[in-house]
């Protein structure tokens, strides 16, 4: 995969984020976002959110916080390098994901680990082939 390919995937992944998580760094933000989800869920037959309390908004608000920043940093610098690291955690989210979804979380959430699995393996792929690319200096 060329560099400027690679970086149109960092580019995207980092959209996606910012979309998504946007709605979680704020707890005014994440009551409309929880609501929706839970709305949406019973809706679809695919389950609700737990309701709202402090440490659950905390928890979002901090997620959404941090995912919004690195997602803006993707979009501004994007570097090969960020989207080996996104791909890490995006494996890391995988991961969480389905172990909520085995201890019952709301079944909506295969939307989202299905795209933080796809985002991860365009990612990281590249990076296990010999030979890639896309190796740059740690300092641009």
């Amino acid at each position: 995969m060329k560099i400027a390919s690679y970086l149109r995937v960092v580019r995207a992944s980092a959209w996606y984020d910012l979309v998504v998580t946007a709605g979680f760094a704020t707890p005014w933000t994440y009551t409309l976002v929880h609501d929706t989800l839970s709305s949406l869920g019973r809706d679809w037959g695919l389950g609700v959110l737990p309701e709202l309390d402090p440490i659950q908004t905390l928890y979002a608000n901090l997620m959404g916080s941090v995912v919004v920043v690195w997602a803006v940093l993707r979009l501004v610098r994007p570097l090969a390098l960020h989207g080996l690291f996104d791909g890490v955690a995006r494996v890391l989210f995988t991961a969480w994901q389905g172990y909520a979804l085995a201890q019952g979380a709301p079944r909506f959430l295969w939307l989202f680990l299905g795209v933080e699995a796809l985002f991860g393996v365009l990612q990281l792929a590249p990076w296990c082939r010999p030979g890639t690319e896309l190796r740059e200096p740690l300092v641009p």
